[in-house]
């Protein structure tokens, strides 16, 4: 499972590393050392903790995100596949997005909870970019 440092959760969160590295002082998401000591969080963690801060309103900064491109980092939080068709949601900052393709598209691109992912908004449709 894919692991992230501080400042890369707090990338995806959409807050400083510094509110990152206060939360996981105050024990809200879990972390773990590395062999060369940095602290990480799991990829699930950081996915379920996303989903968390976003529900509270609890995010101490907000990171303004702008239509250019229409481009929204985030992390996995959901994939439910179906037969055919799946739904995959992505927590970007304070925003959940939900997109609805195909189950081999899903496939294809090896998504799962807690990797990163883009989701590019372009009209009503949004596409996925594994990052």
């Amino acid at each position: 499972m894919k692991s992230y440092t501080i400042g890369q959760a707090a990338r995806l969160l959409g807050v400083s590393p510094d509110t990152a590295r206060r939360w996981a002082d105050a024990g809200r998401v879990a972390t773990h050392r590395d062999e060369s000591g940095r602290r990480l969080i799991d990829g699930r963690d950081l996915a379920a903790f996303s989903v968390e801060v976003a529900q509270a309103g609890s995010g101490e900064e907000e990171t303004p995100y702008t239509s250019a491109r229409n481009a929204f980092p985030g992390i996995v939080t959901a994939v439910k596949l179906g037969d055919v068709a799946a739904q995959v949601e992505i927590q970007a900052g304070p925003h959940r997005l939900v997109s609805l393709l195909t189950r081999e598209a899903v496939e294809e691109l090896g998504l799962e909870v807690g990797m990163r992912a883009t989701a590019r908004v372009k009209s009503t449709s949004v596409h996925i970019d594994r990052a």
